[in-house]
């Protein structure tokens, strides 16, 4: 498929392009959302600035850091670093709400449609807005599972509970709403204990995060009963009016959403194609006159939408 792009920039334009998926919305027979990491941005999960400085001024200081993802990159030299690290990263980004309601709005606009969504987040946020499990499809993991590091077995584990449990050994608060808090005047540790190192039950090597980063990611059982949900989905609504909402995905991984939504919609007669993105709000010729392509913050094109 050829990729010449197309795309929209007038306030005009942009207006009258929301009009036309308020209006997709109301017509389709059934929804795919395609999401990705720009819908967590316009929520509020933004991995650099007053949020990074506020849970990890300390690990900036020491080594410079300039954004939370690169320093889920660096080889600290100790486990019990590494773990210290990662359990702040996942448990604001996991097991913290959202700072705005995107995805509660979201969840307004197909709440009453047959929809499905399918994601290359690994925050959780659909299903902590309310979105049905089993219509969720996590194609690259979970901020909330590990996996052994080899792996030796595909199968993985929830971690909650001892995410909590290093957060508070290194000196974090509980909010009642259950966000981490940094007590004034308090020096954080900057290391878990030895004793609360996640290891393998089955080989006892390290355990690790279940990203999808490499070969050894896990897609354990409930990774490939939710790829056949979304398979089923998709042939269940061969025919019909369907709109596939793409949003917030970049060119990381474009195969996953982007690309299937573009072939599907240019194979269906009456598939509709809607991308939602902040600056690469773009749809190729060949499906040109089945796309409705909105520029800005999703969130903000959402209310929009719900307003209408």
């Amino acid at each position: 498929m050829d990729t010449k792009m197309q795309t929209g920039e007038t306030a005009g334009v942009r207006n009258g392009s929301i009009m036309q998926l308020r209006q997709e919305f109301d017509r389709a027979d059934a929804v795919v959302i395609g999401a990705g990491s720009g819908l967590s941005t316009s929520a509020g999960f933004i991995y650099m600035g007053e949020r990074f400085h506020r849970y990890f001024g300390d690990f900036i200081r020491k080594y410079g850091f300039r954004d939370m993802y690169s320093g889920g990159f660096y080889p600290f030299k100790t486990l019990e670093e590494h773990w210290a690290y990662w359990s702040r990263y996942i448990y604001i980004n996991r097991y913290m709400d959202a700072p705005k309601p995107v995805y509660g709005d979201l969840l307004k606009l197909v709440r009453d449609k047959d929809y499905f969504v399918l994601t290359t987040n690994v925050d959780h946020q659909f299903q902590k807005a309310g979105f049905d499990k089993d219509r969720l499809f996590y194609t690259q993991g979970d901020y909330g599972l590990w996996q052994c590091s080899v792996p030796c077995h595909n199968k993985t584990y929830d971690n909650e509970a001892a995410v909590r449990e290093m957060a508070a050994a290194q000196g974090f608060d509980f909010a009642e709403d259950g966000s981490l808090c940094v007590p004034a005047g308090r020096e954080l540790q900057m290391e878990v204990p030895s004793e609360l190192i996640p290891y393998c039950p089955i080989c006892h090597r390290p355990m690790s995060m279940n990203l999808r980063a490499d070969d050894t990611f896990v897609e354990d059982e409930g990774w490939h009963q939710a790829a056949q949900r979304y398979a089923d989905f998709l042939r269940g609504h061969q025919k019909g009016r369907v709109l596939f909402l793409e949003a917030g995905v970049g060119y990381n991984t474009p195969g996953i959403i982007k690309y299937s939504f573009w072939r599907m919609t240019h194979e269906r007669p009456d598939a509709v194609y809607a991308c939602l993105n902040y600056g690469e709000a773009f749809a190729p010729d060949e499906i040109k006159r089945k796309s409705i392509c909105v520029d800005g913050d999703i969130g903000e094109i959402l209310t929009t939408l719900e307003a209408q």
